[in-house]
């Protein structure tokens, strides 16, 4: 292990999380990658030396970004005397398949909240596929206080990449960025690539996801590096090329037809044409235009990694699907984001103000 990748490991519980010796902290990942598992490892090995309640476990993949994640992540992170409550009242079958309603999720979080002293002080989820978009995340955070690192996808690569970013300096240009999209209601973005989309932010608010964990109910990527909104469902109109599946360049471009919030048509001669329409026909809200990301960290590089690919500076991300967890209304076991580059993104408030915030890629925050 390398200096640089050992400084990396030691930071997340040192800068990232300030983990103390007296707190309980899962770690967990899942058996699809072996890569992943050594990381997993590596990390615990690491973590004993900051606390002395430190805890890896493996489960079975869920198979999609936002799924929520097995039964037994669950009782390790809440505690068995939540996990069997909501297994009596029948509730935790319904909640792992995101098919539960508003008068039973009352009750749910009535629950966890009665158990919340149970709950692990901090995670770091390792899984291939993101839990960040799921109720498992966000009572943890909400409800328990419990820190929160979503590290979905992640490789020893990024130790030495977007993990030595200048965690302060991307803290302010995070905030920065968000401050400036809270003051416009709606957004117009263009690519040199053919994207065109402009949607509405009425009554939602910007996020910065600045790595910073320190705080109880904080949540963040690890690697961090953007600014994050969903946009008020209904609104968002355009076209939206990809270049970029998660994880590869698409050997010819696949074009989103975007009409009222909602992808209504995929065209493009791609392979990945029918695995993403496949997804997108399971179930209309994963259709949903859900998030609007803005890369903020000027150590991230590659394109091929989502993960890392988004928070890349001066790119933006776009999602499909759920936006349950960061002030949306639709829930879904589905998030899928795209980058893009080289964007221009355009804000526009109610009183006809205007402001350009990236110019071909180029961040405007003077």
């Amino acid at each position: 292990m390398t200096h640089i990748t050992n400084t990396a490991i030691r930071n997340i519980f040192k800068v990232n999380m300030g983990i103390k010796k007296t707190e309980r902290v899962l770690i967990f990942t899942d058996t699809l990658h072996d890569d992943l598992k050594k990381i997993g490892k590596l990390i615990y090995r690491t973590g004993k030396e900051y606390t002395e309640h430190i805890q890896y476990i493996e489960s079975s993949p869920t198979g999609y970004h936002g799924t929520e994640p097995p039964e037994n992540v669950w009782i390790e992170a809440y505690g068995i005397h939540a996990v069997n409550e909501l297994r009596k009242n029948k509730l935790l079958h319904p909640l792992l398949n995101k098919r539960i309603g508003e008068k039973r999720l009352i009750i749910t979080e009535k629950i966890i909240k009665r158990h919340k002293r149970d709950a692990v002080k901090a995670v770091i989820a390792l899984s291939y596929y993101s839990t960040s978009h799921t109720r498992f995340r966000d009572m943890l955070n909400r409800i328990c206080g419990t820190r929160y690192a979503s590290m979905p996808l992640f490789d020893k690569q990024m130790l030495k990449g977007a993990m030595t970013v200048d965690w302060k300096s991307m803290y302010e240009r995070s905030v920065k960025t968000a401050r400036i999209v809270n003051r416009y209601n709606r957004m117009e973005i263009e690519c040199p690539n053919g994207t065109s989309l402009s949607f509405s932010m009425e009554g939602r608010k910007a996020l910065p996801d600045t790595g910073m964990i320190t705080k109880p109910g904080q949540f963040s990527n690890l690697p961090a590096g953007e600014v994050y909104i969903a946009p008020l469902e209904g609104t968002a109109k355009g076209r939206l090329v990809l270049d970029w599946a998660p994880t590869r360049k698409l050997k010819r471009p696949v074009t989103a037809i975007v009409e009222k919030g909602m992808v209504i048509k995929l065209e493009g001669r791609e392979q990945y044409v029918k695995e993403l329409e496949k997804k997108l026909a399971e179930k209309k809200e994963n259709r949903n235009i859900a998030e609007l990301g803005i890369g903020t960290n000027d150590k991230a590089r590659r394109p091929d990694n989502i993960l890392e690919s988004e928070k890349i500076m001066g790119t933006i991300h776009i999602a499909f699907g759920d936006n349950s967890s960061f002030g949306g209304k639709v829930s879904t076991s589905f998030h899928q984001d795209f980058v893009f580059f080289k964007p221009t993104v355009r804000l526009f408030s109610k009183n006809g103000k205007k402001r350009v915030l990236l110019q071909r890629g180029k961040m405007l925050l003077a």
